[in-house]
């Protein structure tokens, strides 16, 4: 694997970029945001499912930057409410109004746990989804890999825990106990959706590197 490579992380969400970036890195391979790059603008995410919006951020940054782009389309799926938030979980609870002092995700988690508080009796099985793709650039073949993961769990009653970001603090790893706002970083990584399915990323990772650095001519 070449260890010089760069490859663009189609986010500019820093919690994205450091536990991506940490993962990577054990690869051999140097990230960069796109705050490293100021003339990109928002992409609109149109797909109707994860794995589209993946695919559609990675080949608009992989043809803007002409490296190699890894994006992620990741978000939570909980049962009793038919797989919402889904792909709309970063904007989740946009059409409500934030009190004082409360954050996008804070703003998030209120509604969803108010929501699951009037189904008192419905399951609160849940589950992290992440879909990645890899898109290299026009004139390294433009091929694309995407892969998928999952970190089933159960929806808190309540927030529990400091690290982490997004739905993080109501999502219970059952197995350990903890939420993912619990863990450390290295115990989220062992076992976060983002986790897996960079690890089946990285399983056919070589051959997509082989392929862009000997393009078809």
């Amino acid at each position: 694997m070449n260890s010089s490579m760069t490859v663009i992380l189609a986010t500019r969400n820093a919690g994205k970029i450091r536990e991506l970036g940490e993962l990577l890195s054990g690869y051999g391979m140097q990230t960069l945001g796109l705050d490293a790059f100021s003339g990109i603008g928002e992409i609109e995410e149109t797909g109707s499912t994860f794995e589209e919006n993946a695919l559609i951020k990675a080949r608009a940054v992989a043809r803007l930057t002409g490296h190699i782009c890894i994006a992620d389309d990741s978000g939570l799926e909980v049962d009793a409410l038919g797989g919402a938030p889904g792909v709309y979980s970063a904007r989740y609870a946009d059409d409500w109004h934030s009190c004082d002092g409360e954050s996008r995700d804070q703003r998030n988690i209120r509604k969803l746990l108010l929501t699951l508080s009037r189904m008192p009796d419905a399951p609160r099985a849940g589950r992290f989804v992440c879909c990645m793709a890899a898109v290299k650039p026009d004139f390294l073949g433009g091929d694309e890999l995407v892969v998928r993961g999952a970190w089933e769990g159960v929806i808190l009653e309540s927030p529990r825990g400091e690290n982490g970001f997004g739905y993080d603090p109501v999502f219970l790893d059952p197995e350990l106990g903890k939420s993912a706002a619990e863990l450390s970083g290295p115990e989220k990584n062992a076992r976060s959706h983002r986790a897996r399915a960079l690890h089946l990323l990285m399983e056919r990772w070589q051959g997509f590197i082989e392929q862009a650095e000997n393009p078809a001519s």
